[in-house]
This record gives C-alpha cells, sequence and structure tokens, in this order.
C-alpha cells in the first residue's frame, strides 16, 4: 500500500487533466439513458488509459460503461467499485462561462465532474496496477436524474450484470457541488446510515362527468374532486405518520380542462414522495390510493392510481464502510471531513448499487458561498473545479487502502 500522501501528490499533479476532462464533457450534455457522445469521450480516453471496459451496459439504448482494472498481484481477488453517474439536464445554460454548452442541454448537476474524478481515480490506479492487491471497477452511469419510459440508468445496469464478473465487494461515490452543511469547499460530508430519501412517482387520474360551466348540477366535476383529493392525501403526514419521521408528499403537476367555461370529464395529478424507511414508503403508496379513491366515489366520480416504482429506494451507506471512507479521507485531508447531522430528502439512484452491495456515498463540497451562488438543476449553477483533484486522490487511496486490508 502506498502512503495515503503519494495519492494526494498524484492527484495534485494531474488536476489539470481533471479539469480539462470535466470541461470537455461540461460542453456535450445529454440528458437520459442515452448518451452517446459522453460514452465516446469517456471511452476515449480509457483507451489512452490502457483500461478495459464494456459500454452500452444497461441495452435498449442505455450507453453505461463499465471498466476493470485488475491487479498484477496473484492469489484471490477482493473487488473495490467506484460509481459515476455522467447524464445533463434538459435546461438551457447561463453561465456564459467559455467551456458552457453546446447544445439546449446543461449539466446543471455536476455529473460532468463526476465522472472527470473517477478518470482522475482511474488513472493513478492504473499507473500503480502492479501494487494492486485486487481489482477496481468503475461505473459511469448516464440517466441519473431519471428517464421518461421506464427505469434510469443505475436499475438498467443492474440488470445489465454491472455489478457480475467480477462482483464488487463494497462500492463508493460521490456527488459534488453546493451540498450538505454549509461548509468551506473541499470538505467531504458523510453520514453512516440513511442519506437520502426513496424518489417514486404517483399518478392520479380523476374521472368525472363534463359538462357547461353554468350547469354544474349536470356535472360530476373532475377538478373539484382533484381538489379535495389533493387536501386529504396531505392529512396522511399530518396525521398518520410519527411527526419524528422524514415524510414528503407533494403534488407536481395537474391539468385538466381546454377552455375556462366547460367543465372537463377528467383531471390528471401526478407527485412525488420522500421517505428514509421503506415501511414508510409502502404506507405511503398504499393510503394515496386508498384516499384517493374514497374521496372520488364519495363525490359521485372514480380514480385510476398509479405508483410508479421505478424511482430509487432510500439511500443508506453502510456503517463500516463510511468509516473507512472517513479514515482515508481524514488521512489525505485532516480536518475537512465532516459528518452530516441529518439526511436530506433529496433521491440519488446510487441507491440501487447500495441495496445490492455494502457501500458509502459521500457529498464533495465543491461551490465557494460567495462565488457560487446557485444550487443545483439551476441554468447558472457552476463549481469550483480546481479542487476536484481531491475527489480523485481520496477514491484512488480508498480503494488502495480497502483493497489491501480486505485481502
Amino acid at each position: 500500500m502506498q502512503n495515503p500522501d503519494y495519492f494526494k501528490k498524484k492527484a495534485l499533479e494531474i488536476s489539470d487533466n481533471i479539469i480539462a476532462w470535466r470541461r470537455e464533457l461540461h460542453k456535450i450534455p445529454e440528458p437520459g439513458i442515452h448518451t452517446p457522445k459522453t460514452q465516446a469521450f469517456i471511452c476515449a480516453e480509457l483507451d489512452k488509459l490502457g483500461i478495459q471496459y464494456r459500454k452500452d451496459v444497461g441495452g435498449n439504448g442505455c450507453t453505461g460503461i463499465v471498466a476493470l482494472i485488475e491487479g498484477k498481484k496473484t492469489g484471490p481477488k477482493k473487488v473495490f467499485a467506484i460509481r459515476a453517474d455522467c447524464d445533463g439536464l434538459p435546461i438551457r445554460e447561463e453561465t456564459g462561462l467559455p467551456y458552457a454548452s453546446t447544445n439546449e442541454n446543461m449539466h446543471a448537476c455536476g455529473h460532468d465532474a463526476h465522472s472527470a474524478i473517477a478518470l482522475g481515480a482511474a488513472k493513478i490506479i492504473r499507473e500503480n496496477i502492479e501494487n494492486l492487491e485486487g481489482s477496481v471497477k468503475i461505473l459511469f452511469q448516464p440517466g441519473e436524474e431519471g428517464n421518461p419510459e421506464g427505469p434510469g440508468g443505475a436499475k438498467r445496469m443492474l440488470d445489465d450484470g454491472a455489478l457480475q464478473n467480477p462482483r464488487p465487494d463494497v462500492i463508493t461515490g460521490l456527488h459534488v457541488g453546493k451540498v450538505g452543511p454549509a461548509t468551506k469547499p473541499g470538505t467531504f460530508n458523510l453520514r453512516r446510515e440513511a442519506m437520502m430519501a426513496c424518489m417514486d412517482r404517483f399518478t392520479i387520474k380523476v374521472c368525472g362527468v363534463g359538462c357547461h360551466g353554468a350547469y354544474p348540477q349536470n356535472s360530476v366535476d373532475p377538478i373539484m374532486i382533484s381538489a379535495q383529493i389533493i387536501s386529504a392525501v396531505q392529512t396522511i403526514v399530518s396525521r398518520e405518520i410519527s411527526t419524528l419521521t422524514p415524510v414528503v408528499v407533494s403534488f407536481g403537476s395537474i391539468h385538466a380542462g381546454t377552455v375556462f367555461n366547460i367543465i372537463p370529464p377528467e383531471c390528471t395529478m401526478s407527485g412525488t414522495i420522500r421517505a428514509l424507511k421503506n415501511e414508510v414508503r409502502e404506507t405511503l403508496a398504499k393510503r394515496i390510493g386508498e384516499i384517493a379513491k374514497a374521496v372520488a366515489e364519495g363525490m359521485r366520480g372514480s380514480v385510476v392510481y398509479d405508483f410508479n416504482r421505478d424511482g430509487p429506494p432510500p439511500l443508506v451507506n453502510n456503517p463500516a464502510v463510511t468509516e473507512e471512507f472517513r479514515k482515508t479521507a481524514e488521512q489525505l485531508f485532516p480536518g475537512e471531513v465532516l459528518e452530516m447531522p441529518e439526511p436530506v430528502m433529496g433521491g440519488e439512484d446510487m441507491a440501487f448499487f447500495l441495496n445490492d452491495v455494502p457501500g458509502t456515498y459521500v457529498f464533495f463540497n465543491t461551490c465557494d458561498p460567495e462565488k457560487h451562488k446557485f444550487y443545483h438543476h439551476n441554468p447558472r449553477f457552476d463549481i469550483d473545479d480546481s479542487i476536484l483533484w481531491k475527489g480523485s486522490a481520496v477514491l484512488s487511496a480508498l480503494a488502495f487502502q480497502w483493497l489491501d486490508e480486505h485481502k
């Protein structure tokens, strides 16, 4: 095992490479599971590094990449995995940066940086392959921001064997940006248990009877029924779930009618739930449907209810792997590793991988509050990419240290 300072030194030496990778990826953001230009760029860099990989992992247009670095040492091999998402968002960029997006999409969530950090770690690991006590698997995953048709990238890659042949023993990843507690740039924010919520969506179609707006007595008004459902569903949180349990139910869209003076025959609503426990998740799924049905039938209508489980489950970190991450990061960057006092209600499909393999997911603060005032998914979102090398240093050092200690 190399001295931890070695990885810090090597990552700093390739900081310009990491920045360049991030900025090139920033120019070509692609949303969803189909990211062919992004895949081509990452594969070209893996070719230069002499790293083997499988592309188009996920099938049916999903452009995931699974790279594998196998150590030269003989004997039974443990496998350490790193996951980096790589998709963008359908947002028009407004940063004015010289390396801004060249299309109508944007890397407004830092996935360009995640891929660049992973490439940096891959370069350091590959250059020290003679000392590697096992294998390192790196997953470049599209579709983290979701997919309008079916599951996103993590679930698709899992189903296509991304964590097989060889199967990782642990997995880890980072998320950059203005994340976690309000801390200075360059800090790592970790949590040993439930860290992020599930990210499910539901749809309720209310069916009624349309008529002229001047004669509402002839209707079964789906808009009025929908208003009552929205109000009633919120009582699940306020009256059926413990006040000490973090949970969210939000309606994000409601669509009905075409003109002002006609009561339409139906109204469709959709929303999201967030919970940190699967049992709470299932309670919400069941009760939303029951309440919607009861309210609609009580007002002479009916509903078609769909609860979509394509979204990720709660993201729960493994305490032991999280502690090993903390020890390694603290060795490299003393005083810059912090414990998150509470979870966040955002979702992350890294949860699918963590459900399958023990591991940890860490927030890496790359925003200066004086310079970077906009949060993720904002058209003016930006980060300080001069500190991305720290992420590569920690991931590469952790890979070597974990494989050495668990050989």
